[in-house]
This record gives C-alpha cells, structure tokens and sequence, in this order.
C-alpha cells in the first residue's frame, strides 16, 4: 500500500492499488470512497514521516513545469472538463504525441472521486485487452504539489480529433454512407466488448469518440463508467442530454442499453450533421423524444416522478427517416430498433453488428 518514490514527487501505482481499484470499479460506491480515504491517509502519514529537508527537496523542480513528467513535453490544451484537463504531450524517447490528462486533487478526507478511480481501474482492465476501438492508458503518475494538492496524470495515447469535431468539419455534402457506415460498426464493436465485459460507458457523446489520422474510432472518457450486473436504479445524473434515454431521464431503471440509445443518436448526428434530439433542459430533451418514440401509454408512464403524462401531447411513433428524409431502409430499421422507448426491446451492441445494414455495402 506505501507508494515508492521515484522522482520529483512522483510515485507509481502498484500491482495491489491496482487491483483494489479494479476491486473499487465493481463495488464503487462506499468501497470506493472508503478506500480513497484509507489511501489518503496513508499518504499523509508518509509525507509526515519525510524529514522537512527531504520534502523540500522532493518539491525542487525537477520535471517539467507544472509536474509534467521528464519523458513528457507539454504542447497544447487539448480541453477542460469538471474532472481535470487535458495536454497534449510529447514524449522525449520515442518522440510520439500522447494526450495527459491532469486531475488535481485537494488533501482532504474526502480522497480521490469515485469518477477518477473509476477510469483508472477501469482503463487498467481493459488494456490487457488491446482492443483497438478502446482508447489506451500509457501510464499513471501522481505528483505531491507545493500548494499541497495531489496531482494524478493519467497518460494515454493521442488521437488527432474527436468525432465531434469531424462531423463539425464536414463539406455541406456531409459524410459519405460508406464512411458512416464503418464508423458506427466500430463504436458498436467497441460498446458490444465493454458490455461482453460488463462495463457500461454512461457517457457516450462524440466529445468522448476520437478519431485517428487513419480515420479509425476510439472510445475514451471512463469518469461515468461502471460494471453492472441486474437493472440498476439511477446514482446519479449520467450521459450528456443530448444523448441520454428516456429511462434515465424519468429516473427509472437502465441496463446496458441506454448506450445503445446514445449510439444511435450519434449514428444520426453521423448522418445528418446535427444532434437529433438537441434538448435545452430535461423536460424538452422528453418532448423531442416523445416526437420520435410517441407519449408512453398510462401503463408505460412511471408513477413515480412529479412530471406527469399530460405535460406532453399525444404523438404517435414515428421513423428516424421521418426526421432525415433520405435515409436508406437498412440505416432506418436500425436505427429504428436501437431508439425503443422500452429499453428491453432496443437490441444489444452484437445484435446491432449482424443487423442488415452493416451485410452491404452503403449506395
């Protein structure tokens, strides 16, 4: 459990950290803010035991500015979130670009967030996998600052853009079928092996896709992610508006389909070039869906929740071609199924992959 010094304040995570926070990823909630405490203190005890001189020389400047590893030489922000930033980063020996993400952390009792040992233990699990359309974790570091903060780098490696910023760029033609159509089969072939392994994101956005030069996607941001066995009851807000189903919205139960739901909007973002349900608060993102997946019936509607039925017009279903006039029949069916409001009937990320639209070659 005692960190080892290796320079500059830097410490590495050991094999037992590791494996308690791939524990901490399955049992997340008091396990891990119990544990983040423990860690804690343990860390303060070791600092106190450091003679002053020692400390003080452990807090010479000797790494980059701003704790930037030796082997690493920050470049650029790439952006800013409510969990840390994020560099981009050259690596000394091979040259390379990585992307660092810095969360600063403040020593008190409350320890490291559970969203920050969610990534990092989640992200350890899956590198032993290498899959290729789940983005990598070079390396974690964690840094003692002067102001006293703890400052935790997670390394992984650099994508040029993120799919957002590609659909951003696109000629007013948009994006070819073709196109389209591999990128979709990559995000669900990703999301089909973070549900073969329990995991669901949470947070599926085109932010949190990224995109190579060779035109290949990544999935990244695990701050939201958890393992799941039965239905779960919502903790918590999770997945942008924009991209969140109905059940998360209504507060109810959700399994691992509410990201085949944010896949299928951003296939039709993919698409069309624009948001498809691009709500302004929770109770309009309800209505927009409501205008695709028609109101509930009386026995849908939870009765648990203050809004009422009524707040909303009575709409029948309509097809995500009646919104993207165009839309071959394949994408249609598709997209059709993975928009169900009754979570049970959307297919799963392998059922997806075996649908007819990916069997043929796009016009």
């Amino acid at each position: 459990m005692i960190l080892t010094t290796v320079y500059c304040n830097r410490f590495t995570i050991s094999s037992f950290t590791t494996r308690m926070l791939l524990l901490c990823s399955t049992f997340y909630g008091k396990g891990i803010a119990f544990y983040s405490q423990i860690r804690l203190r343990q860390y303060k005890s070791q600092m106190a035991s450091v003679s002053q001189s020692k400390r003080q020389k452990m807090s010479e400047p000797q790494c980059e500015e701003d704790s930037v590893p030796l082997n690493y030489k920050e470049l650029d922000i790439i952006g800013t979130g409510a969990y840390g930033t994020v560099y981009r980063a050259r690596d000394n020996l091979t040259g390379k670009f990585v992307a660092i993400k810095k969360v600063r952390i403040t020593l008190t009792e409350n320890g490291v967030s559970a969203s920050t040992l969610r990534e990092i233990s989640l992200l350890k699990q899956l590198n032993t996998y290498d899959h290729a359309n789940i983005v990598k974790l070079f390396e974690v570091c964690q840094f003692l600052e002067r102001d006293g903060k703890l400052l935790i780098l997670l390394i992984f490696e650099h994508l040029e853009q993120d799919l957002s910023d590609l659909i951003e760029a696109l000629p007013p033609c948009g994006m070819s079928s073709l196109n389209v159509q591999r990128l979709a089969r990559e995000l669900l072939t990703g999301v089909d092996f973070l549900h073969a392994h329990r995991i669901i994101h949470r947070d599926l956005k085109p932010q949190n896709l990224l995109v190579s030069s060779q035109g290949h996607l990544k999935i990244a941001d695990f701050g939201l992610a958890k393992t799941y066995g039965a239905d779960m009851k919502l903790t918590s807000v999770v997945v942008t508006l924009w991209y969140r189903a109905p059940e998360v919205l209504l507060a109810q139960g959700y399994n691992s389909t509410v990201d085949i739901w944010s896949a299928a909007c951003i296939i039709f973002e993919m698409i069309k070039r624009k948001p498809l349900f691009p709500g302004n608060s929770e109770k309009d993102q309800l209505d927009r869906i409501f205008q695709l997946t028609g109101r509930p019936t009386e026995q849908e509607w939870p009765k648990s929740i203050s809004i009422t039925r009524e707040h909303f017009p009575d709409r029948a279903r309509k097809r995500p071609s009646d919104f993207c006039p165009g839309l071959c029949e394949f994408a249609d069916d598709l997209l059709n199924q993975m928009l169900a409001y009754d979570l049970h009937q959307r297919p799963s990320a392998l059922e997806c992959l075996n649908h007819a639209y990916f069997k043929k070659e796009p016009l």
